[in-house]
């Protein structure tokens, strides 16, 4: 029943929040002055014309109206309609989400394999100049700005290593003939090493500093020193025994690290011209594109709410105790 209760609870929590940061969405882009009809640079454009076309985009209506329209949009199914070329919005953002989630993968797994294990190898020699080295660089990463560790490798490793700094695909690729998917593919991936090495080298640094805390934790506690006494190697008990007992605050560390991965991931885009759906949202910004905003941060807003909902279920898997 313990179980139960706790699942409805945290269930009922992200049902809560989400409905909370839809309504946010809407009130503060409304909250910006401006909108996509004051924001033209149409030199011909009359009051009629603008007046015509406020009222197409809804733009008239009270702010009320306007929210309650939103409700039942996304009750729906339905973000709005860009205002910028009229098409839905989930179909403008279907592909550069799929961009972004490409990459942030891609830095992601780099940042938690690395991380988990620098920390793990650091506690284990703690006091050495490996641990000393460990931590003056997973500080150093930890520190950067996404955005400035972003241009350093453009200046400093594009170059030498010969590596993409734009875009996401070789323009000329495939216009005189056809590639094959492996290709396609390596080109991609070549264009996304750039990214998602910058969001993941600063995930690095965070994740190797809070394993490498937990793990000397974890590792001072009365069974692991028991195990010690039975005559188990050194790397049985960091990784069946410690390593185990530390994941929850790891598990924590992912689950709200990925709201600092979206956010870094739309400095990053921005830096290499990288079309996902951080770039998406700059460029909406620019247009006062309000439909294409709040579909973009509802959609990321989403994302966050679900992967802490998953790991709240990941804490009672990992703890039973944890019920509260």
């Amino acid at each position: 029943m313990a179980g139960a209760d706790y699942l409805i609870k945290r269930t009922f929590f992200a049902i809560a929040t989400i409905f909370v940061a839809v309504t946010l969405n809407f009130v503060l882009f409304r909250a910006v002055p401006g909108n996509a009809v004051t924001s033209l640079r149409c030199q011909f454009c009359t009051k009629q014309f603008k007046a015509e076309l406020s009222a197409e985009l809804g733009l008239d209506k009270s702010k009320w109206q306007q929210y309650v329209i939103y409700l039942d949009d996304l009750a729906h199914g339905n973000l709005g309609t860009s205002y910028t070329d009229h098409n839905p919005v989930l179909q403008d953002l279907v592909t550069p989400l799929k961009n972004t989630a490409l990459m942030v993968t891609l830095g992601t797994v780099f940042s938690v394999v690395f991380g988990i294990l620098a920390g793990v190898f650091a506690s284990w020699r703690r006091g050495t100049l490996i641990d000393k080295a460990n931590l003056f660089v997973s500080l150093g990463f930890y520190s950067m700005p996404t955005q400035w560790l972003g241009m350093l490798m453009v200046f400093y490793v594009a170059g030498t290593f010969g590596l993409p700094v734009a875009g996401i695909q070789t323009p000329d690729l495939g216009v005189l003939a056809p590639v094959s998917f492996v290709t396609l593919w390596s080109d991609r991936l070549t264009h996304m090493i750039l990214p998602a090495l910058t969001l993941g080298l600063v995930l690095y640094g965070q994740y190797a500093l809070i394993v490498r805390s937990s793990m000397l934790e974890t590792l001072g506690e009365d069974y692991v020193l028991t195990a010690r006494a039975k005559g188990l190697k050194n790397w049985a008990i960091v990784w069946k025994h410690a390593l185990r007992n530390a994941m929850l605050p790891i598990v924590t560390l992912i689950a709200l690290s990925f709201g600092s991965i979206v956010g870094g991931a739309i400095l990053v885009e921005d830096v290499f011209s990288y079309p996902g759906i951080g770039f998406a949202v700059i460029q909406a910004i620019d247009r006062r594109d309000y439909p294409v905003l709040e579909g973009a941060f509802l959609l990321l807003t989403v994302s966050v709410i679900v992967t802490n909902f998953i790991a709240d279920l990941l804490y009672f898997k990992l703890d039973p105790r944890v019920t509260t």
